[in-house]
């Protein structure tokens, strides 16, 4: 089994990626292989409506000229996503939002492909405004017919500076709940 990672921040190895390698090292304790996909320093443009997608059937975007084509590869090839999001304005970054939307019109026009798999929201937060990014995501997920896995929290963590969310104790050890049963659950899915 594998789960993919996508991190929408700007900041390659910033709060975000800290929080989506907490979730991993529980997954990889029950054997379940990872990886991490940073989309930072991407330029990633939102989704043109043009429709190509449903006409062509192909399972990919008609833009090719950025990374998302790949990460929709991606997504169909693993068993479970990750989207994770640092919070701009109370919401998911602009390049998290690109790939929400074009890969949503892409899988759902080739046989709602992402249909069964886990999928979980990891978003980092200075101070306020997460639970709408979080919420943007599980939108996603749901939509997609994706399966979603609960934690003992909402799936966010609280830090500014790079490295600052791992002095928040509870958004850590919400991630190590959110990996254990994203673990369980596709294990139960696969058996």
């Amino acid at each position: 089994m594998k789960v993919t990672a996508f991190n929408g921040s700007a900041r390659k190895d910033g709060n975000t990626a800290i929080l989506i390698r907490r979730v991993f090292q529980e997954l990889e304790k029950e054997g379940i292989q990872t990886e991490l996909i940073q989309l930072a320093g991407q330029t990633m443009r939102g989704c043109t409506a043009c429709g190509a997608c449903g006409e062509r059937k192909n399972g990919k975007c008609i833009i090719e000229t950025d990374v998302v084509n790949s990460c929709i590869a991606k997504m169909v090839e693993s068993d479970g996503i990750i989207l994770g999001s640092p919070t701009y304005f109370a919401d998911i970054t602009s390049e998290m939002k690109a790939l929400i939307d074009r890969a949503g019109y892409v899988c759902r026009a080739n046989g709602n492909v992402l249909a069964r798999k886990v999928g979980a929201a990891v978003v980092a937060a200075r101070r306020g405004g997460a639970i709408h990014a979080f919420d943007s995501i599980n939108h996603f997920f749901t939509i997609e017919e994706m399966i979603i896995p609960g934690a003992n929290y909402w799936n966010i963590g609280v830090g500014r500076k790079p490295g600052e969310v791992e002095t928040d104790e509870e958004g850590i050890n919400t991630m190590a709940v959110l990996g254990r049963n994203m673990a369980w659950l596709l294990k139960k899915l696969h058996s």
